[in-house]
């Protein structure tokens, strides 16, 4: 669900930004190499290169314009506060992000078959998962609901069916991806799920039974 307002000078690059969550929020590019952050981005980015290609322009725009221009204040000081290293500037790492995302644009790869390798890049990967996960099945889960099925029907009761389609279909990915119980667990606590799934049933099953509902839902 996109809240941001449609006038928003560098909304992509905001959100490029936000995976350097990874490192602390500090660059850790070079010329010659992605790290952790840029990397996870560009992975998504190969589902939908025109990201990329926003992302470039607002960076080119924000160079151009100057990062303490007055006229664009209320826009930068919407962005994460990203450190350079000792001895850069954060133009001059905005300046190698850009060098990479021309790079990738000039040269670009099919969508990863891997796992997602940082938070963020598995709340990009899987959206509307994390919505159900983070939103639903929180730490105040029984302050709210008093059952698995009762958030989920609040859930649903508020959400579009090609949403709920979407829903479908990163649950069958997400379960593809995270072939043991371990790394299932691990990867469906960091989309934000809180609680333990409904007494008697595993995780696993669970997930696919909520796919089933859905699923059952958009047939309907």
């Amino acid at each position: 669900m996109n809240l941001t307002p449609s006038n928003d000078r560098f909304r992509e690059l905001r959100r490029l930004l936000c995976s350097y969550e990874v490192t602390g929020y500090v660059f850790d590019d070079t010329e010659g190499r992605s790290g952790a952050a840029l990397s996870a981005y560009l992975r998504q980015a190969a589902i939908d290169p025109a990201c990329a290609a926003e992302a470039a322009a607002e960076i080119e725009d924000l160079l151009e314009t100057g990062l303490f221009n007055d006229a664009i204040a209320d826009d930068v000081d919407l962005l994460p506060h990203i450190r350079p290293p000792r001895g850069k500037t954060v133009e001059g790492c905005l300046a190698v992000i850009g060098g990479h995302l021309r790079q990738f644009l000039a040269e670009p790869v099919a969508p990863s078959q891997t796992s997602p390798q940082t938070a963020w890049e598995w709340k990009e990967r899987f959206p509307e998962l994390s919505h159900l996960l983070g939103a639903y099945f929180h730490q105040d889960f029984s302050l709210e609901y008093s059952s698995h099925q009762e958030a989920l029907d609040d859930y649903m009761s508020d959400i579009s069916e090609s949403d709920l389609r979407q829903l479908a279909d990163e649950i069958h990915e997400f379960l593809s991806l995270n072939a043991s119980d371990q790394l299932l667990k691990k990867s469906a606590v960091t989309l934000g799920l809180s609680i333990l799934p409904p007494k008697g049933v595993r995780l696993r099953q669970w997930l696919a039974d909520v796919r089933e509902i859905v699923l059952h839902q958009t047939a309907g």
